[in-house]
């Protein structure tokens, strides 16, 4: 039987969350004190990455995988950090941050929703470094909208774009699973 997006957005999620929480523990909220500027350039570094890796081989032996895991947790941080600003300190317990993970991840997923209804399941028929290219893609429309002072005209805000990044994140995600398995 297959499995349908949403369920394997939540088994993946799952598998965030659970690093999100075990590096937490090891580094409390220390992301506090990123700009959002910050997070997106982390984001850009992660995303870079993949695509190198994609492209040829590494000197260093990570993989592409934990970096999607990667962009997920930092992109769910830089919605945390749209809503609260930056800190000069981690200034937010374990338990706070993993109650506004699990706020943004039921509205990503309720997004992941709606355009599941529209689209279909069309990304399962897409290659996993089209999704690096179009994090990468959404990663340089926030540096322009942040350029911008977070205005725009007519597109859709920062917050959205974290959220299809996260999205896109999961489905390389899901693809590299299965092509593991």
């Amino acid at each position: 039987m297959a499995t349908s997006t949403l369920e394997q957005f939540d088994a993946v999620i799952g598998d965030c969350r659970r690093i999100y929480a075990e590096k937490l523990a090891d580094y409390g909220a220390s992301w506090r004190i990123m700009r959002p500027r910050s997070i997106t350039d982390q984001l850009y570094i992660k995303a870079k990455r993949i695509r190198t890796l994609e492209e040829g081989e590494a000197l260093v032996n990570e993989g592409i995988l934990g970096e999607f895991y990667a962009i997920v947790n930092y992109g769910v941080m830089g919605l945390i950090q749209l809503e609260l600003g930056f800190a000069d300190e981690a200034d937010i317990s374990l338990e706070q941050a993993v109650e506004l993970y699990d706020r943004y991840v039921r509205v990503i997923r309720d997004l992941l929703a709606a355009k599941t209804h529209d689209y279909g399941d069309a990304w399962r028929g897409m290659r996993v470094n089209s999704y690096t290219d179009f994090i990468l893609t959404k990663l340089q429309r926030v540096k322009e909208i942040e350029g911008n002072g977070g205005k725009t005209s007519v597109s859709e805000g920062i917050d959205s774009n974290y959220m299809d990044i996260i999205n896109y994140a999961v489905f390389a995600i899901i693809k590299l699973t299965e092509e593991k398995d």
